[in-house]
């Protein structure tokens, strides 16, 4: 599969499932919206969280999207790159999450500085997944 083709494919989605390793090697998985950000997709985490740890651990992901309407699917293997965590409502990666949430929801929020608040209290970070191969299916859609 191409990597390119399969990344615009999924730029035109946003749900998908992230695939991290524990620390004995299993996987876990956990239901993800994502973010199409060239080469690369962006997920919102939370510090506390048991896929940020194994990020932060050992960076190889997987991240799997699908579209059922045409049973078409991709996988991407990839290295993540975590930014640090917001910690005020005005930093540089808080305005990446405010460009992030616009990006899965389509729209802007009702009250940009309460979400930004939120973000600092909920110890918020970005990982940036960069694929470095792909294997799936696209079938045009039904």
């Amino acid at each position: 599969m191409d990597l390119a083709i399969a990344l615009a494919w999924a730029a035109n989605r946003t749900q998908g499932i992230l695939i991290t390793l524990r620390a004995d090697g299993r996987a876990q998985s956990s239901d993800i919206s994502y973010s199409s950000d060239g080469p690369s997709m962006l997920i919102s985490l939370t510090r506390d969280r048991a896929k940020t740890k194994n990020m932060q651990r050992d960076p190889r992901v997987v991240l799997h999207v699908t579209d059922r309407a045409s049973w078409s699917y991709l996988s991407f293997d990839g290295l993540v790159e975590l930014t640090p965590l917001t910690t005020t409502i005005d930093d540089a990666v808080n305005d990446q999450l405010v460009a992030y949430y616009e990006a899965v929801a389509g729209k802007p929020h009702p009250n940009w500085v309460e979400y930004r608040q939120a973000m600092v209290d909920e110890g918020r970070l970005l990982a940036r997944v960069t694929p470095t191969s792909v294997v799936g299916q696209i079938n045009p859609g039904r």
